[in-house]
């Protein structure tokens, strides 16, 4: 990708969708490690916007007692959603740098409006240990980093407590690589409504780049637009510690090159979030700068550029 994209980073430093804290220094920590650096190394301009601010929402409630920080994430969730739908209104490249996964409301709900606009369908690759996909009323954590993508996909359950959707995603344009931990009420969600899902074992089975590469056909024959939302805890722990949501036996640091460099390649990618980079579990930066380099790998660097780095 390397087509001299305007990219503009945008800060979403929450931590309001989880009970770990310290996923409001990932955003800082992406940029101590130098993402804003390397992207332009790859020939791309790049401006920064900062950090957002949540929309005031006071204290909202819900039924279901586990939820926690509603009004704080709805505020995110509105003040993510804006800036993609401006950013990409300008003609920008928007890597929202998070932040808790709950950030992914606003920010795919944002660009698909933009999408929506351009007349071109929206498509969501969501690399994650996590499906993402409970409702408020399914959730029994009350974590709402685990909804996004059942919000986005026009799930039932959110009217009245999340911003209205202005640009739903059809669940048939999202595909989750990496899947290694779901639950019951997610499942049954996932399969009734056709999300293509690839959890570890079809990756041990058919290998990543069969699987993405597939998914990576269907956007290119609709003309679609790709947001790829990258958890870091897509990775396994031992190579990325720095995630508040571990589970063993995640994508490997080759793996995760060779899906960010067929991703690249595909030229299709028009968004990212960096998500679930919690500093404060990290050690001596390792985690942010592995993120930083799987970052410049999606904006093109390649295996036969790429600088020692000490992890």
């Amino acid at each position: 990708m390397n087509d001299g994209k305007r990219v503009v980073l945008i800060g979403v430093p929450t931590q309001a969708g989880t009970h770990q804290k310290g996923c409001l220094m990932g955003p800082d920590a992406l940029r101590t490690a130098g993402i804003a650096e390397a992207i332009r190394e790859l020939g791309h301009c790049v401006e920064d916007w900062g950090n957002l601010a949540p929309a005031s929402q006071g204290d909202l409630q819900h039924a279901n007692r586990a939820i926690h920080d509603l009004g704080e994430t709805v505020g995110w969730i509105e003040a993510a959603a804006e800036a993609g739908t401006r950013a990409v209104g300008d003609g920008l490249f928007p890597v929202f740098l998070g932040g808790d996964h709950s950030m992914s409301a606003g920010t795919v709900a944002g660009v698909a409006r933009a999408a929506k606009a351009s007349g071109r369908p929206q498509f969501v690759l969501w690399l994650d240990a996590h499906s993402d996909f409970h409702t408020p009323d399914t959730t029994t954590s009350g974590n709402l980093h685990g909804t996004p993508l059942a919000y986005v996909t026009g799930m039932p359950g959110f009217a009245g407590v999340f911003p209205d959707l202005e640009a739903r995603v059809d669940p048939a344009n999202v595909a989750m690589i990496g899947i290694r931990s779901v639950d019951p009420a997610e499942r049954a969600a996932l399969r009734q409504h056709r999300v293509e899902v690839h959890d570890m074992r079809r990756v041990d089975q058919h290998g990543m780049s069969s699987l993405l590469l597939g998914f990576i056909e269907r956007v290119k024959a609709a003309n679609g637009l790709l947001h790829v939302s990258l958890d870091v805890d897509f990775l396994d722990p031992v190579v990325a510690p720095a995630v508040g949501t571990t589970v063993p036996g995640g994508a490997t640091f080759r793996e995760a090159h060779l899906v960010m460099e067929l991703i690249s390649d595909s030229g299709l990618m028009a968004s990212l979030d960096v998500a679930e980079l919690n500093p404060f579990l990290d050690e001596r930066g390792k985690t942010a700068r592995l993120m930083v380099d799987l970052v410049a790998s999606l904006f093109g660097r390649s295996v036969m550029d790429r600088p020692t780095i000490s992890y």
